[in-house]
């Protein structure tokens, strides 16, 4: 398993031909407590960075990119029920969506944490 992370702050955990999508830990912290999520259906296509979820907290609405391209295979309904999951677990139990990989080299220009934490530390 192996975890990439994008410049609009959401990671990526893949497993074989498959991806789980979130928003990381320094996203949620930007966007204060999360009252209302909205995910994707199972079988919608996304396409790398474009809109695949929307998140909104007591701060603002704000929609979260895909950062690979594929079809959802699942949606987080724990997430829907309680969008807290976004604010305590953001890297774990707070995921946004699954996805079936469309085209793995989407993936090569991803950080890994080390990169992602730089990038974050130099904004």
């Amino acid at each position: 398993m192996t975890v990439y992370y994008s410049e609009e702050h959401e990671w990526v955990r893949v497993e074989g031909d498959s991806a789980t999508v979130g928003v990381t830990d320094f996203a949620q912290g930007q966007l204060g407590d999360v009252v209302f999520v909205e995910i994707p259906e199972a079988g919608r296509r996304v396409t790398k960075g474009g809109e695949a979820a929307v998140v909104e907290s007591v701060k603002a609405a704000s929609d979260v990119y895909a950062p690979v391209s594929g079809e959802v295979t699942e949606g987080n309904q724990a997430l829907v029920d309680d969008p807290s999951l976004v604010n305590s677990d953001p890297e774990g139990e707070g995921w946004f969506f699954r996805l079936r990989l469309a085209d793995p080299s989407q993936l090569e220009g991803m950080m890994d944490a080390e990169a992602y934490k730089a990038f974050v530390d130099a904004q």
